[in-house]
C-alpha cells in the first residue's frame, strides 16, 4: 500500500482517473497467465505519453517503489506479476500506430499496440508482420519485445528480435533512449536495442518501437499428421523441409488433442487416434506444391513414421486444424498447468526427447503430462496438469522436485531452460541451468547501470 505522501506525489503526475487502487483492478492487472503467486499490487497506473512514463519512473526512484510493466499479461513465467506491493504501469492506452514508411517497410508502434492490430495494419498496407502466437489478439508489442516472443512461425521468420528496427525506452533511472532510430545500418558501437529485447522489463520500459514488415507469404497448405512414436517427428520434419518451405512445424500429444476437443466440443480430425500429431504449414507458390506435399506424406507413411493424415481443402478447414494446436493453452488453463518451456538444438531432438519422455514417465506417474510445442525450432512445452484434489502449493512443490532432473538433462544437451516464455519469477532460480556464473554476474552489472535503484520489475529474471 502506498503512503499518503507517495500517493499525493503520484497524483501530481497523473490524473486521479488513471490511478486505480481498488482490489479488483489490482488483482486483474497485477498478474499474468500464471497462478502460482498471489498478486499484491499497490496501484495500477495508465500513462498515455512517454513524458508521463518518464515522470512515473522518476517518481518511483524518489518514492522507493518498485514498478512492474504491464502489457497484455499473457506471459507464462510470472514476469508481469506484482507480488511485493509494486505499482503496475499498464501501457495499454499507449496504442497508436503511425510513422509508416513504405520504402523502408517499417512502422512506428507505441508499446500498447495489440499484436493482431500490427498484423492487420501490415495486411492493410500490402505487407506482413510474421510473428504470431495464440495470444496475438491480446498480447502487446511492448510485452512481445520485452520477452522476445517467439510463436508458431519462428522456423521461418525467427523471433521478435529479428523484426525490431528501433526502440524508444525509458530506463530505470528515468532517461529516455532512442535505440537505433529504425536504421538498416548503424555501426556506431553498442546497440542497446538488443539489451532491452528480452530483458523482461528489468532495465526499463519499452514505450515505442519501429517494427519491420515484409512481403506477404505465398499461398500455403496445411496438413495434420498422426505419428505413433515421438522419436520419428524429426524424420518427418527433415522429409518435408528438404522438399518444401515450411512456414510452421508444430506438434502436440493426443492428451493435448483430447483437452482441445473437449473444450471446443469438436470431433477428432482423424478416424484413428495416435499418441502424437504434427501440424505443418507449407508454402505453396506453384500448382505442384500440394502434390509435392502429398509425395512426402506417402514417403513418411512408407517409412512407418506416419499412420494417417489430412490435407486442408479450404481456408476454413485449415483454420479448424490450426485451432487444434492454438487452442491447447486455453483448454488446459482450468487445470492450472505447471509449465516447462525448453529447447535444444534441432539436430539433438530425437535423442533428447527419447530420454526426456522416459524421465517424465518415471517421475510424473500420478500426473497427466501433456506435450506440445514449436518442435521445428527445437522448442518443447511440457505441461503437468494439477489433480483436482491437490493443493496448489503441494502440486508446485512436486513439480519443482522433478525440475532438477529435467533441467539437468537440458544442461547436458546445452539447451535452454526457457526457450520463449522468459525467466520471470517462476524460472528465476533456475537461470544457472543455461547461463554461466560469469554471464549472470555481467547481467547483474548491466542491470545496475540501467536501473541503479533496483525499481524495475524487482525480483524477476535475476535473484
Amino acid at each position: 500500500m502506498l503512503t499518503v505522501s507517495q500517493l499525493t506525489s503520484l497524483q501530481a503526475i497523473l490524473p486521479v482517473d488513471r490511478i486505480h487502487l481498488d482490489a479488483n483492478m489490482c488483482k486483474r492487472y497485477g498478474q499474468d497467465w500464471t497462478r502460482y503467486t498471489t498478486p499484491q499490487a499497490a496501484a495500477i497506473v495508465f500513462p498515455v505519453s512517454i513524458e508521463e512514463v518518464q515522470a512515473l519512473v522518476r517518481w518511483a526512484n524518489v518514492a522507493g517503489v518498485g514498478i512492474v510493466p504491464s502489457g497484455g499479461r499473457t506471459g507464462l513465467s510470472g514476469g508481469a506479476v506484482a507480488a511485493q506491493g509494486e505499482v503496475v504501469v499498464s501501457l495499454e492506452r499507449m496504442n497508436r500506430i503511425d510513422g509508416f514508411d513504405p520504402l523502408a517497410r517499417t512502422v512506428r508502434c507505441q508499446a500498447g499496440v495489440i499484436t493482431a492490430a500490427l498484423q492487420q495494419f501490415a495486411t492493410d498496407n500490402g505487407l506482413y508482420y510474421p510473428v504470431d502466437f495464440a495470444s496475438s489478439g491480446s498480447s502487446q508489442i511492448g510485452g512481445n519485445i520485452a520477452t522476445n516472443a517467439g510463436g508458431i512461425r519462428v522456423v521461418r521468420y525467427g523471433m521478435t528480435r529479428e523484426w525490431v528496427a528501433g526502440l524508444t525506452v525509458v530506463t530505470g533511472s528515468g532517461e529516455v533512449l532512442e535505440c537505433n532510430l529504425g536504421l538498416a545500418k548503424n555501426n556506431t558501437g553498442y546497440d542497446f536495442r538488443h539489451l532491452f529485447i528480452g530483458s523482461e522489463g528489468t532495465l526499463g520500459l519499452v514505450v515505442e518501437a519501429t517494427m519491420r514488415l515484409t512481403d506477404p507469404p505465398p499461398a500455403t497448405t496445411v496438413l495434420l499428421l498422426a505419428l505413433p512414436r515421438l522419436e520419428d517427428i524429426m524424420a518427418v520434419f527433415h522429409a518435408f523441409r528438404s522438399a518444401l518451405t515450411l512456414q510452421a512445424f508444430e506438434f502436440f500429444s493426443d492428451l493435448a488433442l483430447t483437452h482441445v476437443l473437449a473444450a471446443e466440443h469438436a470431433t477428432a480430425p482423424l478416424a484413428e487416434r495416435q499418441p502424437f500429431y504434427v501440424l505443418l504449414e507449407l508454402e505453396a507458390p506453384t500448382p505442384d506444391a500440394e502434390e509435392q506435399a502429398l509425395q512426402q506424406f506417402s514417403r513418411c507413411m512408407e517409412q512407418g513414421w506416419v499412420t494417417d493424415g489430412v490435407l486442408a481443402q479450404s481456408q476454413q478447414q485449415a483454420k479448424a486444424l490450426w485451432r487444434l494446436r492454438e487452442g491447447i493453452s486455453a483448454a488446459i488453463t482450468p487445470f492450472t498447468p505447471y509449465k516447462n518451456d525448453i529447447s535444444v538444438l534441432v539436430s539433438q531432438l530425437p535423442v533428447f526427447v527419447t530420454r526426456l519422455q522416459a524421465l517424465l514417465t518415471r517421475d510424473y506417474p500420478d500426473f497427466e503430462v501433456l506435450w506440445y510445442g514449436h518442435i521445428g525450432d527445437g522448442n518443447l512445452h511440457i505441461n503437468v496438469l494439477k489433480p483436482v484434489d491437490w493443493a496448489l502449493a503441494d502440486f508446485q512443490h512436486a513439480c519443482e522436485q522433478v525440475n532438477e532432473q529435467v533441467f539437468a538433462l537440458v544442461a547436458e544437451f546445452a539447451g535452454s531452460m526457457s526457450a520463449e516464455h522468459g525467466v520471470g519469477l517462476l524460472k528465476r532460480d533456475y537461470l544457472a541451468v543455461t547461463r554461466s556464473a560469469a554471464d549472470i554476474a555481467l547481467m547483474r552489472g548491466v542491470r545496475a547501470v540501467f536501473d541503479p535503484n533496483g525499481i524495475m520489475n524487482p525480483g524477476k529474471l535475476l535473484a
